[in-house]
């Protein structure tokens, strides 16, 4: 398979400039590099295409036979190594990416001062106070800054020192043959300062665990798995770093009537024999009190009827979701003699013409026998 254009591969004009050159190369080779891309086969396979375009173009001799004659100009100087400029303008690059990868950075010292954590609360609320909102306190374990130390760390009186490790620099590099690796200095972790004499109240950290009360607001219509952000309200940050948040995540106690799908209710609905017979009316738990439904002559058992306007109006809806109420007919039970008596009364009277009183029974019985024929 031929090889593709070099400039092609890097993305970048046919006289684009060295810095131009390496920023290219950097940003593909973060892209494809192995480690980042485990479960993609081809991300090596891109990586060393990027590799070989930079090595080319970074060296000025290789750059111009390349220029000039196509890959035939370099093909043989790359199977040599030959061409010092070109190692070294790709050991800086790839001593950069190294460190981008696994945690240099790539020039300068780290910041030492970092966001607090975000927090998770999950609380448990009624389906009544869903719909209606509530405000409810919490007590939460954090890590707040120290107030001995002021979260610098140092026992009060002194400060923080220069890493003897890294000079202050955060970073160390270490050579390996033609590459030239920054990683973050293992003794004070980037932040280029050391603690000789530690705070004895939070023994160096400049944190401590707390615990404190928060007040919450639950907007009415939340549903389950809904997330409330109190901005600021989770770990405190390090080094003067700002906190992170709380996130209070809502889930639904299960109720003992309703089953909530959204904005709308469900409810299975009891009936008598009789009722679902004759018809009737019967009256039902709503979220705010009770109504009446009709239920008219032979009803059957999987009929819905729908109560509009009263489930619960969702977070983000401006209107009332419905309560659906599903019937179910009872059978009786602990049946006395008289009861059993008039029961196979009616059975008798419904087989004279059981396609007209169990129409559904009928039809079944057929289908049953048109599947074994």
């Amino acid at each position: 398979m031929a090889k593709k254009d070099f400039y092609e591969v890097l993305g970048v004009n046919r006289d684009a400039s060295d810095d131009e050159l390496k920023k290219a190369y950097r940003k593909l080779a973060m892209k494809h590099h192995p480690d980042r891309n485990p479960d993609n086969p081809k991300a090596e396979e891109h990586f060393k295409e990027a590799k070989e375009a930079y090595e080319i173009l970074s060296d000025s001799q290789k750059r111009a036979a390349y220029d000039q004659y196509g890959h035939a100009g370099v093909d043989q100087q790359a199977g040599m190594g030959g061409g010092g400029q070109g190692f070294g303008n790709f050991s800086d690059a790839f001593g950069d990416i190294f460190g981008d990868i696994f945690g240099g950075g790539g020039g300068g010292r780290r910041s030492n001062v970092y966001r607090g954590a975000d927090l998770r609360y999950n609380m448990e609320i009624s389906l009544e106070e869903a719909a209606r909102g509530t405000e409810t306190k919490i007590r939460i374990p954090v890590m707040a800054e120290c107030e001995t130390c002021h979260g610098s760390g140092a026992r009060p009186g002194t400060k923080p020192v220069t890493c003897t490790t890294c000079g202050g620099h955060g970073q160390v590099r270490m050579q390996q043959g033609f590459f030239s690796i920054q990683q973050t200095c293992p003794k004070c972790h980037g932040s280029g300062k050391m603690v000789k004499d530690p705070c004895p109240t939070c023994h160096g950290d400049g944190r401590v665990k707390q615990h404190k009360t928060l007040s919450v607001k639950i907007p009415a219509g939340v549903d389950e798995g809904d997330r409330i952000r109190l901005s600021g309200e989770g770990e405190a940050g390090v080094n003067g770093g700002p906190p992170g948040d709380l996130y209070v995540v809502v889930h639904l106690k299960e109720h003992t009537i309703f089953k909530r799908d959204g904005g709308d209710l469900h409810c299975e609905m009891p009936i008598s024999f009789s009722t679902a017979a004759l018809g009737g009316e019967i009256e039902i738990p709503t979220l705010d009190g009770h109504a009446k439904v009709k239920i008219p002559a032979e009803t059957q058992t999987g009929a819905v009827f729908r109560l509009r306007g009263k489930g619960i109006k969702a977070l983000r809806s401006s209107e009332h979701g419905d309560l659906m109420c599903h019937v179910a007919v009872e059978t009786p039970v602990k049946l006395t003699e008289r009861q059993k008596e008039i029961l196979r009364e009616l059975e008798e009277i419904n087989q004279l013409d059981a396609q007209k009183h169990s129409p559904k029974a009928k039809s079944w019985m057929e289908k049953v026998k048109d599947f074994f024929q």
